[in-house]
């Protein structure tokens, strides 16, 4: 009852705040550390905001584990990054469990939603959102990119936001409005990234 309920919430949270490759890991970590802590809970009035703060410091951890690991001389290039699952009611629930799959795991980004609807507010990352629109998201500061998926993908206000990342509400409506500005740069001009890349 608690996975479905909250799946949505931890898993394109994971999406949007795990190194490349690494989102799966994450909200499974998440959900493992979850699960061995719900009997200590005392308060069990928000589990959402407590699943999200165990899935922000899953993500972290995985930041924190990659920049501790040799990278190899000669790999390949980092994996796109992910996606964040859809907004899609499975009906047949069984069907999909019966195969191993969760239900709520998407097919992908929806191509109806452009990268330029995100130009004007966040909303989109709430949704389906385009490759473009991704990429350009997971190449913000990781606290930005905290911040907005927080308010944006979470829906949460921004003295919940500032709660999660320590700071103020000044801050957090800070942090999202120059993460917003730097996804309307990016989105706008695609060598702005690349230019980003170089330097």
């Amino acid at each position: 009852m608690l996975v479905d309920a909250h799946w949505h919430d931890v898993a394109r949270l994971a999406a949007a705040l795990a190194p490349p490759g690494e989102a799966q890991d994450v909200s499974q970590q998440a959900w493992t550390q979850a699960y061995a802590a719900y009997p200590r809970l005392r308060a069990a009035d928000n589990l959402r905001s407590w699943l999200l703060t165990i899935t922000h410091r899953a993500a972290m951890d995985a930041h924190r584990a990659r920049a501790r690991r040799p990278s190899p001389v000669g790999t390949l290039s980092e994996p796109a990054a992910a996606t964040p699952l859809d907004h899609t009611d499975h009906t047949d629930h069984a069907a999909h469990t019966a195969h191993g799959a969760h239900p709520h795991l998407a097919t992908g980004p929806d191509p109806a939603l452009s990268a330029g609807s995100a130009l004007s507010a966040g909303s989109a990352l709430s949704a389906h959102a385009d490759p473009a629109l991704w990429a350009a998201v997971a190449a913000l500061p990781i606290r930005q990119r905290t911040a907005l998926a927080l308010r944006y993908i979470c829906d949460l206000d921004h003295a919940t936001v500032a709660d999660h990342l320590d700071t103020t509400p000044a801050a957090s409506r800070r942090l999202v409005s120059d993460a917003l500005a730097a996804l309307r740069v990016r989105l706008a001009d695609p060598s702005a990234l690349a230019a980003e890349d170089d330097s």
